[in-house]
């Protein structure tokens, strides 16, 4: 995978990077701790700018953050509360709870977002609740710009920083990720066992 993500951003610059960004929010296997701060690596060299590195960055991710948004908006909370009434009892899901989840997006939708975009593994799922949650297009836009453009930055300028050493960020930033999503789930799972209780 880096020798395809290195080929892209060689062949086509600040056009690979959104590519790689917006392929990143839609397939999240595809690490965004890889893809930025080699493109940081590569200002280094001189064959590109780093404040369009980041603005290349935060565009692409902005981008593949779409597809998510409305489909949740798509999906839509009459239809999600149908899904739970009849399948939720084995998530222990109901319409009630999605009403619960609703109120409380309703009251932090915009710092979640903001700061969703900036946990790995929540970036991409992020904006499914807000499209869901029929959140105002452009404050979704605004929260979601600002927090693509801080990951971009820190990823970016790390592999800037680190140089030809700039996979050390993937290096370290990836268990992080592991880690991230572990917790998730035996939290989700700790949940589902107390409200089966």
């Amino acid at each position: 995978m880096l020798d395809w993500i290195t080929s892209t951003i060689n062949s086509l610059g600040y056009l690979g990077i959104v590519l790689l960004m917006f392929l990143e929010n839609i397939f999240p296997p595809m690490p965004s701790e890889l893809i930025m701060p080699l493109a940081g690596f590569t200002a280094t060299l001189g064959k590109l700018k780093l404040p369009y590195v980041i603005l290349a960055g935060t565009v692409g991710s902005v981008l593949g953050a779409l597809p998510w948004y409305y489909a949740g908006k798509y999906l839509g909370e009459d239809r999600l509360k149908k899904l739970a009434d009849k399948y939720g009892k084995w998530l222990t899901l109901s319409s009630k709870d999605i009403e619960k989840s609703k109120q409380w997006f309703g009251k932090h939708g915009g710092i979640a977002v903001f700061f969703g975009r900036i946990v790995p593994a929540v970036r991409t799922l992020i904006s499914l609740p807000a499209g869901l949650n029929n959140m105002h297009f452009g404050k979704f836009l605004l929260y979601t710009s600002a927090g693509s453009a801080l990951w971009a930055a820190l990823l970016t300028y790390a592999g800037y920083v680190l140089g030809q050493n700039y996979q050390l960020v993937e290096k370290f930033l990836g268990p992080v990720s592991k880690i991230v999503v572990v917790v998730l789930i035996v939290a989700f799972a700790i949940w589902v066992i107390r409200r089966r209780k």
